[in-house]
């Protein structure tokens, strides 16, 4: 399978975090973002909405980070723990899923994305948007040890690739306990190196 990705990307990091927690092996391609290669007329006959990550599975092409982990788990995981079929379970696993495609890190790509891709000035009432969905965060696992209850699901990959560029960004983890706690536990999973790597080079569009 083809994966077009971009390093500094939180949801391409999402993708690869769950195909590390499967076993299973994607062949990156990299698109530079930065110089706008998405944009070419090759990637829009894949992909014409011209994002990434987009996986490319034989003739099955899907875009979307959280699309794509749900279906990678369902069509390559060895079991369904990750995105189990007890609809009470996936419901809350959805759910955690869409706070973070739009609360979570969108507040981070709201306040940030403006500043470091379009030179636009700093609004600090945006700041306030993220420490906001960080609040509901922690609210979320409070006396659960992952996001959605007490297994790891998809939606804890999610998030963990969205918490990582915020605290790369040197947003203030500690602040908010349970987040703090999760967010230490889930260095340990598979493909966390990798899913760092990609938060450092991210880091250099601060400078």
């Amino acid at each position: 399978m083809d994966l077009y990705y971009y390093p500094g990307s939180a949801p391409c990091h999402a993708v690869l975090l769950t195909a590390r927690s499967l076993g299973i092996g994607l062949n990156k391609k990299f698109l530079d973002l930065l110089a706008r290669e998405n944009m070419s007329n090759d990637f829009a006959k894949i992909n014409p909405q011209k994002v990434v990550p987009t996986l490319v599975d034989k003739d099955f092409v899907l875009w979307e980070s959280r699309a794509i982990m749900i279906y990678l788990v369902q069509e390559y995981g060895r079991d369904d723990s990750l995105y189990p079929k007890c609809p009470k379970k996936r419901a809350v696993i959805n759910q955690r899923l869409y706070f973070d495609m739009d609360t979570l890190y969108k507040s981070f790509a709201d306040y940030y994305y403006p500043q470091l891709f379009f030179k636009k000035p700093v609004v600090p009432e945006l700041y306030k948007n993220m420490e906001t969905a960080m609040e509901l965060l922690n609210i979320f696992l409070e006396g659960n040890k992952y996001v959605a209850g007490d297994q790891l699901s998809v939606s804890d990959l999610s998030i963990l690739a969205s918490v990582s560029i915020f605290d790369v960004a040197n947003f203030d983890l500690s602040k908010y306990a349970n987040v703090a706690r999760w967010y230490e536990h889930c260095k340990r999973l598979p493909g966390w190196d990798e899913n760092w790597a990609g938060c450092l080079e991210f880091k250099k569009l601060f400078v």
